[in-house]
């Protein structure tokens, strides 16, 4: 699930570390998300260290997680808080996923697509080590990295996954192969 609605979502900025809480919109979005879960049993629920992440989890009513920082999304670097069209004020045509960030501080450097490959690629290890059926409440970038790396593609191609807030996707197998069973649905109505 990528967590709700928080100011910085809702106004397209890049939103990596800086810990946002959700919106009311986002709060509504979480709450929905209970029905996509209500009566599963998880053998492993994995949730973003981001309070946004938690609170999803909390309000979609995810009763027991273990926080797992390879969760955090994507560190935009010196990006942190800025729109597309601002960066492309000083960068034409700048695309993150072609382009890269600009180094950040000595606390949030930045990373490149590919070290958020990385981390992706750890916790499918963990999710494919698990006895049962995995939850992961994330962000928006991180979980189309993950998921390109569980089609087994370069973190690069999850640029093809337009993933909104407040909604869920299932990933699984077909004859024992990697596959999208669901992507970014909404869920519709009020919680």
């Amino acid at each position: 699930m990528r967590h709700g609605e928080t100011e910085w979502s809702r106004a397209g900025r890049h939103t990596g570390r800086t810990d946002l809480p959700l919106t009311e919109r986002g709060e509504d979005q979480a709450r929905a998300l209970a029905r996509v879960i209500k009566g599963r049993e998880f053998a492993l629920a994995l949730v973003s260290p981001a309070q946004r992440a938690r609170r999803t989890a909390e309000l979609a009513g995810v009763t027991s997680y273990e926080v797992d920082p390879d969760l955090w999304e994507w560190d935009y670097g010196g990006y942190e808080g800025i729109t597309t069209p601002k960066i492309r004020e000083s960068r034409p045509g700048w695309y993150l996923w072609r382009d890269g960030i600009v180094p950040g501080d000595a606390d949030h450097p930045g990373e490149t697509v590919e070290q958020v490959g990385e981390r992706a690629d750890r916790v499918i290890e963990r999710i494919k080590e698990a006895p049962g059926d995995v939850l992961l409440v994330a962000h928006g970038h991180f979980l189309r990295v993950l998921s390109a790396r569980w089609l087994q593609l370069p973190a690069v191609e999850g640029r093809h996954l337009r993933l909104d807030t407040g909604t869920y996707s299932i990933l699984g197998y077909e004859h024992e192969e990697p596959v999208l069973l669901r992507w970014n649905a909404p869920v519709e109505g009020p919680a």
